[in-house]
């Protein structure tokens, strides 16, 4: 009797696995006949103008995402639209002259959703940047394809007219540290280069020989209607001494700059401060 219990046993047990086996081949059968998406690759950006009444063209990457996307083999069309969130005003803001994009498969449903950015009748700086929030409206094309619920939000950020990039004498005052002691005021000569709208990046940075550090020399800041900011940033983008605005700056009139920004280091007890006079060689 003992034995045709333990057998008993031994067989419900193979059926309670073998259930086990069955409800997890179904789950995953489900996950594999799972809808694709049409989707934005991102959920947010930012794009800048200058506020001169030009229009500014920019572009959204959109793509296929989901179990079986690779199986797709049909193009899929899109309509974009403007969620109800968004600050951003059409006609005013922006427009969109074509609210449909198709994703070919022979370009591996990858596309491209384009915009345009308004300046006419925009004085920067704003107080607030509207943001156009974007949504995917429908996808057709393929029954195993649909649109995602995810929104993009896109900040406007409208710019001033900037023209900084040229040589300067910059004199620089150095805070130190005991555990990095530097001279307390150096100059020379530095070239100034434009990146992007109001973008800028000089070729020295720091109290060292440029030449010494190599990487990509100088730091990057940025001009945002004569106000100076300096974002975080890897020293010459190569070490993990961190550079960072500690003040405002600013452009005066005659085209000097001034920046903030300290240096840290992990093996520092404290920050090194490095404020710099930027005087234009030849005058603006």
């Amino acid at each position: 009797m003992k034995n045709l219990k333990y057998i008993l046993i031994f067989i419900l047990s193979l059926g309670i696995f073998n259930s086990c086996l069955v409800e997890d081949e179904s789950d995953i059968d489900a996950n594999d006949s799972g809808y694709n998406l049409a989707a934005f690759n991102l959920g947010s950006k930012t794009v800048a103008g200058i506020s001169d009444g030009s229009e500014y063209t920019f572009y959204v990457d959109l793509r296929l995402v989901g179990p079986t996307y690779m199986d797709v083999n049909n193009d899929i069309t899109v309509e974009i639209g403007v969620h109800e969130s968004s600050t951003a005003i059409a006609g005013k803001h922006f427009r969109i002259d074509d609210p449909t994009v198709v994703l070919q498969a022979d370009q591996n449903h990858l596309a491209k959703f384009e915009f345009t950015m308004l300046t006419d009748g925009i004085f920067a700086p704003l107080a607030e940047a509207p943001v156009l929030v974007l949504e995917m409206l429908s996808a057709t094309g393929d029954e195993n394809v649909t649109n995602t619920g995810k929104l993009i939000n896109i900040t406007l950020s409208y710019q001033c007219f900037s023209d900084l990039a040229g040589d300067y004498i910059v004199e620089v005052s150095i805070n130190g540290t005991p555990q990095d002691p530097v001279a307390l005021y150096l100059t020379d000569v530095v070239t100034i280069t434009q990146t992007g709208v109001g973008q800028y990046r000089t070729d020295q940075v720091g109290h060292w020989d440029q030449a010494d550090l190599g990487g990509t020399p100088g730091y990057t800041f940025f001009d945002e209607c004569n106000n100076i900011t300096i974002p975080g940033q890897n020293l010459v983008d190569l070490y993990s001494n961190w550079v960072e605005g500690s003040k405002v700056g600013s452009v005066t009139e005659d085209g000097v700059i001034t920046t903030e920004y300290t240096i840290t280091a992990s093996s520092w007890s404290a920050a090194n401060t490095y404020a710099n006079t930027y005087t234009p060689v030849t005058a603006k």
